[in-house]
């Protein structure tokens, strides 16, 4: 996905530059823009676009998975309105460095999916408290119960 971005950027970059203006463009450099963009469409699709909603629907327990993925659905919504009334604004003025922004994003997001995501594979839903719980970044923000203070030994 990051390879094609690549190309797309810097085909862009070498034709438009800073100016936009790419003059006579040859039909096999749009065909290799265009190719590069649905490459890139499609990895997207198959890779980062559903975990938006996937991921959420994973990672929450029981007790407060619907009201969390409806949190989930009003953020994803807002910030794609965000991002669809930027993109004009910032293409006009980045122009080729907005691909390099997305390309820095999808970055920045596999970083901190790596670092900051439990795996939930072969968990079931009934236990990803226990995930969070044990996992070395999310369990500080946990309540540990003293278990002898509720039995009744002090």
């Amino acid at each position: 996905m990051l390879l094609c971005q690549f190309v797309m950027t810097v085909s862009i970059a070498s034709k438009f530059g800073t100016s936009g203006n790419p003059g006579e463009l040859p039909l096999w450099f749009s065909m290799l823009v265009v190719i590069a963009m649905c490459v890139y469409i499609a990895g997207f699709a198959w890779s980062w676009g559903p975990l938006g909603w996937l991921v959420p629907s994973e990672i929450f327990p029981l007790e407060i998975r619907s009201a969390a993925q409806s949190i989930t659905v009003a953020v994803n919504m807002i910030f794609t309105f965000c991002i669809a009334q930027v993109f004009t604004t910032m293409l006009c003025n980045l122009k080729f460095g907005l691909f390099i922004f997305f390309a820095v994003c999808v970055v920045g997001m596999s970083i901190f999916i790596y670092k900051f995501l439990p795996e939930t594979k072969g968990v079931p839903i009934e236990e990803m408290t226990t995930v969070w719980k044990n996992h070395p970044r999310w369990s500080k923000y946990f309540v540990q119960k003293d278990l002898s203070c509720e039995m009744g030994r002090i």
